[in-house]
């Protein structure tokens, strides 16, 4: 895992014209290495399969979202970014899953420490019941930080980071479970980025946030993309266009169409895609 932990940042991909179908994007496809990139991946829990072999190349630091109805395997095929699915009973992998070329499901490959390196934000935000400089304290204390002011200074520089310093800065020894639904999203992001990763997972990270709330999520996911690459996957259309630059469409775990997020809502190659995306059915 030492090489993945140490393997430099990949140059983003310059945009590539949009294809005709998704079988024409893999034909189509940069020569350049993404970031994340899935090989015909199929994911089965117990007999049944989840994910249709997925074939996906995901640049950096760029914000892709995965769209789709209920049950067509995003959420799915994000928890394989960080193995998450190995914590459920009869779930198997067949395809390749590889972060800077690396096959994250090698034998030699250290899960705690692909987990340092692809965050996860929940759909509902999870503080520890402590309070809100715990809540990032205790992850760093977990990376062997002992320093108390090197603490100090990456608690404040990671609420920070997701705006959250200005509303905190006065009680941050008050219980994180005292804050709104909004304010325990952005902690838990803070406590996801606190430990630098590279990639951010968010799963519907706003479904449960009143619009307010939701805005300033989504604009934290636009400024976090200037130094981390992000996958969301979201129920939320609206969402998708406003804060993605890439969309994938999903349905019934297979991969409909992937392109620039542009393209995804105005001029899609797939009828599936358009059907979708215009709220004929989903």
């Amino acid at each position: 895992m030492s090489d993945i932990i140490t393997t430099p940042k990949i140059s983003l991909l310059a945009p590539v014209p949009p294809p005709a179908t998704v079988a024409a994007a893999a034909a189509a496809a940069p020569t350049e290495k993404p970031l994340i990139e899935t090989e015909k991946l199929s994911l089965y829990y117990g007999q049944a399969k989840a994910l249709k072999e997925i074939s996906i190349k995901i640049q950096e630091k760029l914000v892709t979202a995965f769209i789709g109805p209920s049950g067509c395997g995003k959420s799915t095929l994000l928890r394989c970014f960080n193995r998450m699915n190995d914590l459920i009973d009869g779930v198997r992998i067949e395809g390749a899953i590889r972060i800077a070329g690396h096959d994250i499901n090698s034998r030699e490959v250290d899960v705690i420490e692909l987990r340092k390196r692809v965050g996860m934000v929940f759909q509902r935000s999870n503080p520890f019941p402590k309070s809100i400089f715990e809540n990032i304290a205790y992850a760093l204390r977990l990376q062997g930080i002992k320093s108390r002011s090197e603490m100090e200074g990456t608690v404040e520089s990671s609420l920070r980071g997701a705006a959250l310093w200005d509303e905190v800065k006065d009680r941050l020894h008050a219980s994180a479970l005292g804050l709104s639904g909004g304010q325990q999203q952005r902690l838990c992001i803070a406590r996801a980025i606190a430990i630098r990763p590279e990639i951010i997972l968010m799963d519907e990270p706003a479904s449960a946030l009143d619009p307010i709330a939701t805005a300033k999520v989504e604009e934290l996911i636009l400024d976090l993309k200037k130094d981390f690459s992000i996958v969301i996957v979201t129920h939320n259309m609206q969402q998708a266009a406003r804060i993605s630059d890439y969309t994938a469409f999903f349905y019934i775990g297979e991969l409909i169409e992937y392109d620039r997020t542009a393209r995804i809502f105005t001029n899609p190659a797939q009828k599936q895609t358009e059907d979708y995306v215009t709220g004929r059915f989903g």
